[in-house]
């Protein structure tokens, strides 16, 4: 199956290189996104308020996850940006942005004892 990304027709992913160069997102990241897939290419702190950007400037950094949730027009969703690498070195952040129940189970799982 190639470009499995766009199978995942609620899922926003988009993908970046260390120094926050828009490097890929899939159709639906580009539908919520202002100018769609004219932004490849350019920096993603060009398209964040300047608080965002200095959260994506550290994630990029240190290597770091971040994830939270938001509400945008009646919509709940996880955002998770985490690091990617490419052969043991740090390539840069892909974001799932992922529409989520406003309420949700949450279950513990415990590993079976031996």
């Amino acid at each position: 199956m190639d470009n499995y990304f766009e199978y995942l027709k609620e899922v926003a992913i988009t993908v970046c290189d260390k120094d926050g160069k828009i490097l890929d997102m899939n159709t639906r990241s580009a539908d919520v996104n202002s100018h769609g897939q004219k932004i490849l290419g350019n920096n993603l702190f060009n398209c964040h308020p300047p608080r965002a950007a200095a959260i994506l400037k550290d994630l990029l950094e240190n290597e770091k996850l971040n994830a939270y949730t938001i509400e945008k027009n009646g919509v709940k969703k996880l955002i998770y940006q985490v690091p990617w690498y490419d052969d043991g070195k740090f390539g840069g952040l892909i974001e799932f942005s992922i529409p989520i129940p406003f309420e949700m189970p949450h279950y513990v799982r415990t590993p079976k004892q031996d």
